[in-house]
């Protein structure tokens, strides 16, 4: 019997190497004989350095940045020969801040820019850019605030992740859809979406190239438009990506079973998550989903998900919940329900 474990991170819980750990250890436990191969996943969000980094063989840097506030902070980075794997999230992420920091009329990008100089410092030449996870709302400004940034870049490649096609501004654009959710009121809203107006006239002004509809623009407060007008990176799927560059349909040709989760499951699992991207590509092995908390468990189903483990009990606290010594007790007993 093989297993294949490819779970995503259980958000401000656990990594996703701490959760494929806990299931592999779960299985093992009963199931001594099993082939049990663990592959943690991300989506280009939180993690996604982690675990291409360690995937892929290379080795993990840090750099001395600026946070969403301005304030000195370290960031991880990969690198892997010359390509550099860069996650957003480590300069300018929400988890870097305190829930009353959290305002994205007053973050900046300016820390993105600082990382990926540290990595063409170190030689990379090609940059692998995981865009979820941000704080910020700039359109890219403060990123390209780095001095000599867009010139010493000029000869470096792009790759850029994200799982969402939201444009740069509008209805669906960065200010209207994903300022609220990094603490932004109805009124600051409206000020950051004539922000992001005027930043897409000065890339347009500055390169020809107008973000402001473009598809994948909006993701990571604008960061992806700013990265398409200005260094003519390519918009990847982030799961499909890194799934390809993890060779994962080699890993489950031959398995019997595949267990993914994340730390909530919902419709929005099925809109580019990491773990409907395992399900699209797991062919007729069939998948198992074991999540944190599972909502809409009709439409997983339906999706071809072949059955959906809630592995926190309804009766315990959020806050007890994310314990991640309870919650990794809790993933291995739901595990009995898989076996």
């Amino acid at each position: 019997m093989k297993v294949v474990v490819a779970p995503d991170s259980y958000k401000e819980c656990l990594s996703s190497r701490e959760v494929a750990a806990a299931i592999g250890r779960a299985l093992r436990r009963v199931h001594p004989d099993w082939e049990v191969v663990e592959m943690p996943l991300a989506d280009g969000g939180e993690g996604t350095a982690d675990v291409l980094t360690r995937a892929l063989g290379g080795t993990i840097f840090q750099a001395d940045v600026s946070d969403p506030l301005g304030r000195p902070v370290k960031a991880s980075f990969g690198i892997v020969d010359d390509t550099a794997i860069i996650e957003v999230a480590q300069a300018c992420g929400l988890g870097l801040l305190a829930p009353s920091e959290r305002n994205p009329l007053f973050t900046g990008s300016r820390g993105v820019g600082e990382l990926l100089l540290a990595a063409y410092e170190r030689g990379c030449r090609h940059f692998i850019v995981g865009l979820g996870g941000s704080a910020t709302c700039d359109g890219g400004a403060g990123m390209l605030a780095v001095r000599g940034l867009k010139e010493t870049l000029a000869d470096a490649s792009f790759e850029i992740l994200c799982d969402v096609d939201n444009p740069f501004v509008g209805p669906s654009g960065a200010a209207r859809v994903f300022g609220p959710q990094k603490g932004a009121s109805p009124k600051d809203v409206e000020v950051l979406e004539r922000r992001m107006i005027e930043q897409s006239a000065r890339l347009k002004a500055a390169t020809g190239v107008d973000v402001s509809t473009v598809p994948g623009a909006g993701a990571a407060g604008g960061l992806g438009g700013a990265f398409l007008a200005c260094f003519g990176a390519r918009l990847r799927s982030g799961i499909d990506t890194i799934l390809s560059l993890l060779n994962f349909e080699s890993v489950v040709a031959d398995a019997h079973l595949v267990i993914t989760g994340e730390g909530r499951s919902d419709r929005q699992t099925l809109a580019g998550k990491a773990a409907y991207g395992v399900l699209r590509r797991s062919g007729h092995v069939p998948v198992t989903l074991l999540s944190g908390r599972i909502d809409d468990r009709d439409a997983l189903l339906a999706a071809g998900f072949s059955s959906a483990i809630e592995v926190s009990p309804r009766s315990l606290p959020l806050s007890q919940a994310l314990d991640p010594t309870l919650a990794i007790l809790n993933i291995e007993a739901a595990v009995s329900e898989i076996i």
